[in-house]
């Protein structure tokens, strides 16, 4: 088994100040003990965690008790990566046998997730069979649902015997008549019920659910699907309640609707957010609660870091011929993760000390400037413009260096060069990273080069392998010295 290379760069030396978001230092400092060990080395719940750690979902829950305008379940879709859609069915056996190898062969995974492809609580059978079989055998793994929550008041006891400390639930709105909006129908007591009703329903035993798992003291996490014209000014509210009622984290993800897709949405044309949509409405909601901005909105039989699937590597068929020593392979995950969380520690002890420095310091009277960065993990710039198939967006402004979110990209070296609308992979690209003005990465081409400077966005090649946050914080200091952000800089990039 090949051991992950762990970074070797010096720690962090980077300006993360108070304005830092997800569940980075300064808003786990008012955490408990258990709680933090409970959420250091899961990559949903920390925002540090996500660039060490894997996470796998096993597809068991084909069944589902709501209809979302945003969902379609699909199988044997392998080249769409959002939530419903799975290439395996499986059965527990399966299932289990299916964790045990990638934790074998992927030992930075922590975390193994049920998150459909329907929803896992009105699978109930499948889910905790699973559950019951893993918690025995891979009692080092730390076992995770996302539901809609329709079914949760029914299910907190029976999660709360099989080692979850860990549950997702996805909620969209408190208000019915928003929610008839969202859930045509919801299957409740062996009927379907339809529109304000059904979304009454819904939201009760929502809400219901997350009171019983916090007085269980499991640990929730809200996601919400933010429907431009539907819930987002609502959501701001949903915020304040489940932060009142005890979740530890909200997520607020970006409707996908695409056409092809098939979802009511996606064939009625409703549109998703945009970036600074996006971001708006998290910063409004950051005030009452801590924010999930790393969220990729997975499939529901991801495997690997967020960001990547590798899936691929554990079908059926090539976990057939694995042989594995759990208990062999269960020594060496213990090893490699105490290796990756003192080295996580580490950094945190460094930014700490720097960050308390940098608070000392003269504050610039700089405006913000959105970064775009190329990395596969570790908190550090590793990756190639043109291999980059997604980029980390970061803020860097007076007060220090703050995570915002990632956007997707295409892959253009060795891959397609064009895009099913005549748009080039390249030129897509760089669309994505509307609103950055710089993006670091470990190497840029001459073509790429050329074209992000036309587009208004600084290419920057020089920082390969240092600590992301060091490298932002330096460049935007750099841009600072140049006059680049000064009040005429600023009201004459406001007029183009």
């Amino acid at each position: 088994m090949e051991l992950p290379v762990l970074n070797e760069t010096p720690a962090s030396k980077g300006g993360c100040s108070a304005g830092s978001c997800g569940s980075t230092d300064d808003q786990m400092n008012h955490l408990s003990e258990e709680i933090r060990a409970k959420v250091q080395n899961h990559p949903c719940y920390s925002e540090d965690a996500h660039h060490y750690f894997a996470r796998m979902h096993v597809a068991v829950a084909p069944a589902c008790n709501i209809q979302c305008h945003y969902c379609n379940r699909k199988y044997d879709c392998a080249n769409e990566s959002r939530p419903g859609v799975v290439s395996e069915l499986l059965t527990p056996d399966q299932a289990v046998k299916k964790t045990m190898a990638v934790a074998a062969n992927i030992p930075q995974m922590t975390v193994l997730g049920i998150a459909g492809p329907g929803d896992p609580l009105a699978n109930p059978e499948r889910t905790f069979d699973t559950f019951r079989r893993l918690s025995e055998d891979a009692p080092d793994i730390k076992l995770c649902v996302s539901t809609n929550g329709l079914a949760l008041p029914d299910s907190v006891e029976e999660l709360s015997k099989h080692n979850i400390d860990h549950v997702t639930i996805t909620i969209n709105c408190v208000d019915p008549e928003i929610g008839a909006k969202i859930y045509p129908w919801i299957f409740w007591e062996n009927r379907r019920i339809k529109g304000k009703k059904g979304a009454k329903i819904l939201i009760e035993q929502q809400q219901k659910g997350l009171e019983m798992l916090v007085a269980k003291g499991i640990l929730v996490k809200v996601n919400s699907v933010m429907i431009p014209g539907v819930n987002d000014k609502h959501l701001a509210e949903v915020s304040k309640i489940v932060k009142a009622k005890g979740a530890f984290l909200h997520n607020v993800m970006p409707l996908i609707a695409e056409a092809e897709h098939g979802t009511f949405y996606g064939v009625m044309g409703q549109r998703g957010p945009n970036a600074a949509e996006l971001q708006d409405l998290q910063d409004e909601c950051s005030g009452d609660m801590n924010m999930m901005r790393h969220c990729r909105q997975c499939r529901a039989d991801a495997v690997g870091l967020l960001g990547e699937d590798r899936g691929d590597e554990f079908t059926l068929d090539k976990i057939e011929t694995m042989e594995i020593d759990y208990q062999a392979a269960m020594e060496k995950r213990k090893v490699i993760h105490q290796a990756i969380e003192a080295e996580m520690n580490s950094k945190r002890e460094v930014k700490a000390e720097k960050a308390e420095q940098f608070a000392q310091e003269d504050k610039m009277t700089t405006r913000p400037v959105l970064m775009a960065v190329a990395t596969s993990g570790q908190g550090v710039i590793n990756v190639h413009f043109g291999h980059a198939k997604e980029f980390l967006i970061y803020e860097a402004s007076p007060d220090g260096v703050r995570f915002i979110s990632h956007r997707k990209a295409d892959q253009y070296c060795g891959g397609d060069t064009t895009c099913g609308d005549g748009e080039t992979v390249l030129q897509r690209t760089i669309h994505s990273l509307e609103g950055c003005e710089a993006v670091l990465c470990s190497k840029v081409g001459y073509e790429p080069w050329e074209m992000l400077e036309q587009a208004g966005i600084m290419p920057n090649g020089e920082h390969a392998m240092e600590p992301i946050e060091d490298a932002v914080m330096a460049v935007y200091k750099e841009m600072a010295q140049s006059g680049k952000l000064d009040e005429a800089e600023q009201a004459e990039r406001a007029v183009a």
